[in-house]
């Protein structure tokens, strides 16, 4: 099928021509026509890189009426990045749409040239949720004119807990809208926000539900936790023409090895929630351009990134919430191309490998990290196939031959191909001159649970015996920590511990239990206690208690909370700020009222 044959008007075919589009992927052949011709609501299942900006941003375009001056179309995502990447896709698609207005709303940036953007006439938002409410607020967007709403990676959106704004955003729009939600997975999350905001959706799914692209290699490579970093290296040498990234768990983590891979002479840098726009827009420009070629983030940074000769993927450690994987790995294989995701486990990690296959469907195959022998003979070869591709530009090293035959004048031909060769050769040479077997036997791997340091999923030790190495901290869900990935990231960050020394987590309304390594809770109590948040004093002690509940279990610890909401809700590990006003939902339940009833109305209507 073309594009021609999708329904699309003839100004938006000549600007999807000039891009470069030549035949609509699967997302974009089964979602146009329908999103074109239907007034359903829409659910289109598909992973990242398939194509489903053009999915859904094509119709919108095409529904737009352009002398009716209101926004009549909003579309929701998670991150900055995603945001900006959206809004540019959106311009292009309709350069020769007169009159289509498109305005991109996220944290980070200038609030008030924002607001002058909206009021020169915008009928399409691309926004990030908490900067659209900070909007809402201000009386800059009205949506009581929308007739359509995307909301874009919506499993994304709710992992970093976003769920109140989503209520919160919805419920100022008209009850007779349609609801077109794109997702790559499904989790029960997701179909909770569908059941409650769309009536009867029609349902396409590219793939299978869950799963990851067809074209992406998955692997995984057994290493001790201290042989990561090398372990990384090896791969990244034994592959040449690599352009990739590499996922961190926490910012530190992000950091540290981006610091150390530029320490070791290779193109890499780090983007995570610490930077600020423009920084955050710098290093995305030199990864975009191919000028780093190693970029090293966490899940939250790297939303967005939308780039189509990213060949592989690292997972320095796997995510506390396993659904991100396929978000990661999905970074690569992008427009049809092929890639490979290699996930660096440590033997006590091990049980995460199941739940990672049984969320993609797929089995990861286990591969060794290169030798050193392996790593020399790869680039070797490379470098040979260089010089043998290379083009000589004989105008312009005319003018130095006969000096060059002069200096090389006493080596033989064998000598000069072995010295030329050495030049590039010789770092690779000295680096893994003694380098050793780093791969862990995988019989030793624990596949039935990951390790929390000798601790069962009680906080005691294997003997029965309570543990001393089982942590208290007053901070938990009313704190906006929506899951237990969120708190751990908080936590990170705050102490510099790394996340493989904490094991279970306990995370309850007002408090949370963690078991940790020896020694760990020394330092969280030092590094933690006389922090504040909301303006409350963060308090870490040891605890022999295993929880039994909100009540009971955790005693009176939950209390000398300053009441009320004070703050806003907000979701720690580096997601959308922008000085959002996010809210927490007291009773527990869908913030605001006007959401109860939602679908009983719109039938009625």
């Amino acid at each position: 099928m073309t594009f021609e044959e999708l329904g699309l008007s003839i100004d938006i075919l000549k600007a999807v021509s000039e891009i470069g589009f030549e035949t609509p992927s699967e997302i974009q052949e089964k979602s146009i026509p329908v999103l074109l011709e239907s007034d359903k609501d829409y659910i289109g299942l598909a992973q990242t890189g398939t194509g489903k900006t053009a999915a859904f941003g094509l119709p919108l375009i095409e529904s737009i009426e352009t002398d009716f001056r209101a926004i009549q179309g909003l579309i929701l995502c998670p991150t900055r990045e995603l945001c900006l990447q959206i809004a540019k896709e959106l311009k292009s698609y309709s350069k020769y749409s007169d009159g289509v207005k498109v305005v991109a709303v996220y944290g980070g940036a200038s609030i008030s040239d924002q607001i002058r953007d909206i009021k020169k006439g915008a009928n399409i938002i691309v926004g990030t949720p908490g900067r659209t409410i900070d909007l809402i607020n201000r009386r800059a967007l009205k949506f009581d004119q929308v007739s359509k709403v995307i909301l874009d990676e919506a499993d994304e959106m709710l992992n970093m807990g976003f769920k109140e704004d989503i209520n919160e955003i919805l419920s100022s729009t008209p009850e007779d809208k349609n609801t077109w939600l794109f997702s790559a997975t499904m989790p029960k999350e997701v179909e909770r926000i569908a059941s409650n905001y769309m009536i009867d959706p029609f349902k396409v799914t590219v793939g299978t539900k869950n799963s990851s692209a067809a074209n992406i290699d998955h692997q995984y490579c057994l290493v001790n936790g201290r042989d990561k970093y090398y372990a990384l290296r090896r791969f990244i040498d034994f592959s040449p023409g690599m352009f990739g990234i590499v996922f961190c768990r926490t910012r530190r983590d992000t950091k540290e090895v981006s610091d150390k891979l530029m320490n070791d002479g290779y193109s890499a840098d780090a983007l995570h929630g610490d930077l600020s726009q423009a920084q955050r827009d710098s290093v995305m420009g030199k990864f975009r351009k191919g000028n780093i070629q190693v970029l090293v983030a966490t899940d939250v940074a790297a939303r967005g990134i939308d780039v189509d000769d990213v060949t592989h993927v690292f997972h320095y450690d796997l995510p506390d919430e396993i659904e991100s994987y396929t978000h990661r790995s999905g970074r690569t294989a992008r427009a049809g191309k092929s890639g490979v995701s290699i996930a660096l486990i440590s033997p006590a990690k091990g049980g995460k490998v199941k739940l990672v296959e049984r969320q993609i469907g797929k089995k990861l195959e286990l591969v060794k990290a290169p030798s050193g022998d392996d790593i020399c003979g790869m680039q070797l070869m490379k470098m040979i196939q260089n010089v043998k591709d290379v083009e000589v530009n004989e105008k312009g090293i005319a003018p130095f031959v006969a000096q060059i035959h002069e200096s090389l004048s006493d080596f033989t031909k064998e000598e000069l191909i072995e010295k030329f060769v050495s030049v590039e050769f010789n770092r690779f040479l000295k680096s893994y001159a003694k380098a050793g077997d780093i791969n862990v036997d995988p019989s030793k791997m624990r596949k039935g649970r990951d390790s929390d340091g000798g601790r069962d999923r009680g906080g005691r030790d294997r003997g029965g015996k309570p543990s001393a190495n089982r942590v208290f901290i007053n901070v938990g869900k009313m704190d906006g920590f929506e899951n237990k990935g969120q708190l751990l990231g908080f936590i990170c960050n705050q102490s510099g511990i790394n996340g493989d020394s904490v094991g279970k987590i306990d995370l309850f309304d007002s408090f949370s239990f963690m078991g940790v390594d020896e020694g760990i809770g020394e330092k969280l109590i030092g590094e933690m206690n006389g922090k504040n948040i909301e303006n409350r004093d963060i308090r870490v002690e040891f605890s022999n208690e295993k929880p039994r509940g909100e009540r009971g279990g955790g005693g009176d610890r939950g209390r000398g909370r300053s009441g009320g909401s004070g703050g806003g809700r907000r979701s720690y590990g580096g997601s959308n700020s922008g000085g959002g006003s996010r809210r927490r939902s007291e009773g527990g339940g869908d913030s605001g009222g006007g959401n109860r009833n939602f679908k009983e109305r719109r039938r009625r209507s």
